[in-house]
């Protein structure tokens, strides 16, 4: 089995620890060994999609040293994941390095999200979860436009003993969030936040799921605001949850 190297995306080393947490506990009741390279730090994505990409560039060169050779590298975050297969080839391209490109072009196909590390690198879809609650899934704009992702997600949750998985109405729509974009346009981000949240709330679950913390900090937020008494959680944080322990 390959060792699985956990790339930590700022919003989860920042803000949401018990995400990564999560994952290393599915991963390793699956059998497979998870190291953390403690050298690497951000994708870049947050100043590459702001304008900055000079700044983002020496982030890009410092993941690709880190990880030049994993074997595979889990990320829990479809928006990193996109930064790294989306623009990484383009910003290699861009400094006219073809042995950067090439390394590259090398790593990206062993970078996964979480969702699709399990059910398609891994070829899992029961993880041996338990979660006795009603929950909705929110899928995030990079996890459907970037990188297609499908129902992988919603497949893994099925899965998942004691669980209500309720469909989200209008779940291909955004959530308003988009980094910077929710500070530099705010009244269309807390519009386009209303109809997430009021589509959030029509399921009556008990928990909104999601690939992506980011966007489930700005739904949690606005959910919280409102005393709605709906939990926002990391789809790994509902499949590291067991009858014995773990998130319930």
């Amino acid at each position: 089995m390959p060792v699985i190297s956990l790339f930590i995306t700022c919003y989860n080393d920042m803000l949401f620890p018990e995400t990564g947490k999560a994952v290393v506990r599915v991963l390793e009741r699956l059998g497979h060994a998870v190291e953390f390279r403690r050298q690497q730090t951000c994708c870049g994505q947050m100043h590459y999609n702001t304008g900055y990409q000079r700044d983002a560039f020496p982030m890009m060169l410092h993941f690709v040293k880190v990880f030049r050779d994993a074997e595979t590298v889990c990320v829990p975050s479809a928006s990193c994941v996109a930064m790294i297969r989306d623009h990484f080839p383009k910003m290699a391209d861009r400094a006219g390095d073809a042995s950067l490109r090439k390394a590259v072009d090398e790593l990206v196909p062993r970078v996964f999200e979480f969702s699709e590390l399990l059910t398609d690198r891994l070829g899992v879809t029961d993880v041996g979860a338990f979660f006795p609650h009603s929950v909705t899934l929110h899928t995030s704009c990079h996890a459907i436009r970037s990188l297609h992702i499908g129902d992988k997600p919603w497949r893994l949750l099925e899965h998942v003993r004691g669980i209500r998985l309720v469909e989200l109405p209008r779940r291909d729509q955004c959530c308003g969030f988009g980094g910077t974009f929710a500070i530099k346009n705010a009244d269309v981000s807390a519009a386009i936040l209303s109809e997430k949240v009021e589509s959030v709330l029509d399921t009556q679950a008990e928990v909104c799921a999601a690939v992506d913390n980011s966007c489930l900090m700005h739904i949690g937020g606005a959910l919280s605001r409102q005393k709605a008494g709906v939990r926002c959680l990391h789809i790994a944080e509902i499949l590291a949850s067991t009858e014995s322990g773990g998130v319930q």
